[in-house]
């Protein structure tokens, strides 16, 4: 007598299930190209190639087989990039008869081999076992085994979702060859400099090849490109930082980091300062020029609504104000105004200012 029959209603629970699980998988991508859509992020797998393209692998080594956070796989080394969605559900009906053969081999109790994945950072990367991730990304499941090979980079990645996209990686591909010129992770462990798009480590790079110059002229000797790199870190960006956060600048402008502001703030200074100077005024501080930055430039509605309140004001004010009328027979001042061709004039390094206009030594 053939057992088969007996076999085939509960088979075909299996498959039953495993349609249901992969159609919820389906509409939960779906959900999430909608989400993605509206705010404007990419939603696709994070290629590895892409990854390596930017952040140089400067070594690997073998951790064997462990158990990894499912929720910490975001991309792939093959092509399959277009299969799934960054939550590794599917995104394509043609992954439909292998995804349900996984789920079914689960549902029966079927052990399956290890993932193979690559782990850069705290994040990681299917090299074989796409279907299987996916599958327990549907389900819930919290860990999965996988055969681990760890690469390894200067500056690795983390979960944040801002820094897994192109502009993202971008700046952390700058911010791994920041470290390699300046060594800073070494000279400062606790090293943190994060920016929200790229450009900004060059704009560092400056302000410490312009630093090293004024040490040495204060110091009257040749500084070394390590010691003008960790005084600039201690007595120069974290004195800008400490502001930042002691003023809860960083609320004030949503999305941004701690380095934008340094810039911003280090800029807004150099202007505050030339308009003081031409007005034979003060010296502006750091921490006047992240008030005023605040004051002026912060898109939250509360600053938006005083400044135009401000304007309106300002301007009500000088239309109202009675006209100026000199006193009989006392001409007019007039102030003669010489163009000058400022392309034939000497200049100095114009980085200088912005940095170190309220510097002791310059």
């Amino acid at each position: 007598m053939s057992l088969k029959p007996q076999f085939e209603p509960l088979m075909d629970v299996f498959s039953m299930q495993a349609e249901r699980d992969f159609n919820q998988a389906r509409w939960r991508a779906f959900l999430n190209d909608v989400g993605a859509f509206l705010e404007r992020r990419p939603n696709e797998l994070l290629s590895f190639d892409a990854v390596r393209s930017s952040l140089p692998v400067y070594g690997q080594s073998y951790r064997g087989v462990q158990e990894v956070p499912v929720d910490q796989i975001v991309g792939t080394t093959s092509n399959r990039y277009v299969d799934f969605d960054r939550a590794f559900l599917p995104a394509q009906a043609r992954t439909k008869s292998r995804w349900k053969k996984i789920d079914e081999l689960r549902l029966r109790d079927v052990n399956l081999p290890p993932i193979q994945i690559y782990q850069v950072g705290d994040v990681y990367f299917v090299r074989d076992g796409h279907h299987r991730v996916s599958v327990a990304r549907q389900i819930g499941q919290k860990y999965i085994d996988a055969e681990v090979i760890e690469m390894k980079t200067r500056q690795p990645l983390t979960r944040d979702i801002r820094r897994l996209d192109p502009k993202g990686l971008e700046a952390l591909g700058e911010y791994a060859s920041f470290l390699e010129k300046t060594q800073l992770d070494k000279l400062r462990p606790d090293v943190n400099i994060e920016f929200s798009q790229p450009g900004g480590y060059a704009r560092l790079l400056e302000h410490i090849v312009v630093h090293q110059y004024f040490l040495g002229l204060d110091y009257k000797r040749d500084v070394s490109w390590e010691e003008a790199v960790t005084d600039w870190y201690d007595y120069v960006y974290m004195p800008i930082v400490n502001i930042i956060r002691e003023r809860h600048v960083l609320e004030e402008f949503p999305g941004r980091t701690e380095a934008d502001l340094y810039l911003w703030i280090t800029d807004h200074h150099w202007s505050l300062n030339q308009q003081e100077l031409a007005h034979h005024t003060h010296d502006v501080g750091f921490d006047e020029a992240a008030e005023d930055l605040v004051r002026k430039r912060s898109p939250r509605l509360s600053r938006k609504i005083a400044r135009a309140l401000t304007a309106w004001l300002t301007a009500w004010r000088g239309e109202n104000m009675p006209p100026h009328k000199p006193r009989a027979g006392v001409p007019e001042p007039t102030l003669a105004i010489t163009e000058t061709d400022l392309s034939k004039e000497p200049t100095l390094d114009i980085v200088e200012p912005r940095v170190f206009s309220d510097a002791s030594y310059s």
